[in-house]
């Protein structure tokens, strides 16, 4: 079982003001085979956490640690992460010009294992993901989320979570943008990643919908880069009538979060 622990994490970024603070003092543990959701407003840190388990280079880590079963995520590159079991899904996946889904997955998946998969039943495979997602099969021979629409790249962030097998994945608003029917495409292959690799998952979402088809362990409320309240799937059940306005006393000054 692998434990991602996260303790009193202090985030700062660069914007025009200056130095920025924008977590502050979070706290959170996540195990394979749990569901954790993060909810909160915009502004509220939800992102910088998710890039900062990644590794982005653009935010900068104050103090305290990040840890993937007792080894020290903060000091390994984005790649180590990666294959230390690590997976981003990204609220807004970039375009790779020139490089074909094909090759990036493979590449991706030889680069995570060590060596590269068989041909064979990694075509199959990767053919199945597809066919669960209702992806086109033609999508593997073009570039990189090139001319994707919203809904084709997050169902591609998810065929690279079903082939990649990561054991902790973070999933950064990945319901934004997506139709009824995506969204139920989508958490089907969330659903399914976790039913045949006990994954563990990190939900950032700011809305209940999607968890209306996966089903959280765990709801945390994070107001100004701090985790203002915990609790269980019964928590976002009241923040979907009552809303985050009742936190917001939690915090004296909320942080502005710049990748919002």
């Amino acid at each position: 079982m692998a434990v991602l622990e996260i303790r009193d994490l202090y985030v700062t970024v660069e914007t025009e003001a200056g130095t920025t603070p924008i977590l502050n003092g979070v706290t959170l543990t996540i195990r394979t085979g749990q569901t954790h959701a993060i909810m909160g407003p915009n502004g509220s840190g939800k992102s910088t956490l998710a890039y900062t388990i990644a590794g982005h280079p653009k935010y900068q880590v104050q103090s305290g640690t990040i840890t993937l079963d007792g080894d020290d995520v903060l000091a390994m590159t984005v790649d180590e992460r990666a294959r230390a079991g690590l997976f981003l899904a990204m609220q807004y996946p970039v375009e790779i010009p020139g490089v074909t889904v094909t090759n990036f997955l493979r590449t991706a998946k030889t680069a995570i294992d060590g060596e590269a998969p068989a041909i064979r039943t990694w075509t199959k495979e990767v053919k199945q993901s597809m066919k669960n997602l209702r992806m086109d099969t033609k999508f593997a021979s073009r570039n990189v989320n090139e001319g994707f629409s919203g809904g084709e790249k997050k169902r591609h962030e998810i065929l690279q979570l079903e082939l990649l097998k990561p054991q902790i994945a973070v999933l950064d608003e990945t319901d934004s943008g997506l139709d009824v029917d995506a969204l139920k495409i989508v958490s089907e292959g969330v659903n399914r990643a976790k039913a045949e690799t006990d994954l563990g998952v990190l939900l950032i979402t700011h809305y209940t919908r999607i968890l209306r088809y996966i089903h959280p362990d765990f709801v945390h409320v994070m107001i100004g880069g701090r985790i203002v309240e915990e609790g269980g799937p019964e928590l976002a059940d009241r923040l979907e009538d009552e809303g985050y306005d009742r936190f917001l006393d939690a915090v004296s000054e909320p942080a502005v979060e710049a990748d919002a």
